[in-house]
């Protein structure tokens, strides 16, 4: 098996990636609690037990989540650019690897949410007409050298057929 692409993300990805998911997890988490209303109360004496049981399993994806995914994401995130592709491999359970050859890409692109700009990060994205693939929290200097790296090796793999 080939060897693992060479760059890493910026560490800082991970507080953005805790700062989403919190977000994530207390919004689904609310709307599950409030769901759980009717039928907490509609047992009598049930509601304390139930709620305590939410209220571990809350805890628990928190934990799950925010102190000991991100640094695992973190770790098994890498890309690589060469001449002819851009090799991405990610994934914690279902490790996924793309081998995206340039002549393939269509477009290139940096986004930056409100999340990504407060850390000074940005994401780069490169284009297929089969899928998206995006590579996320690079220093935005560094994302758009990448982008504009990505653009240029695209129209040379072009060029070339």
């Amino acid at each position: 098996m080939k060897d693992m692409p060479a760059n890493k993300l910026d560490p800082r990805v991970k507080s953005v990636w805790r700062i989403n998911d919190a977000i994530w997890i207390t919004v689904i988490g609310i709307l599950v609690g409030i769901s759980l209303s009717p039928i907490a109360f509609g047992f009598n004496g049930i509601a304390p037990v139930l709620y305590g049981i939410f209220g571990a399993c809350m805890l628990a994806i928190y934990i799950i989540w925010l102190v000991v995914l991100p640094p695992i994401r973190y770790v098994r995130w890498r890309y690589e650019v060469s001449e002819d592709y851009l090799d991405i491999a990610k994934g914690i359970v279902w490790r996924k690897r793309y081998t995206i050859p340039f002549i393939r890409v269509q477009n290139t692109d940096t986004r930056q949410g409100p999340i990504l700009r407060a850390f000074g990060l940005a994401s780069v994205t490169v284009a297929t007409a089969a899928k998206e693939h995006e590579i996320p929290g690079l220093e935005i200097e560094a994302a758009e050298q990448l982008r504009d790296r990505a653009a240029e090796l695209a129209r040379i793999a072009r060029e070339d057929v």
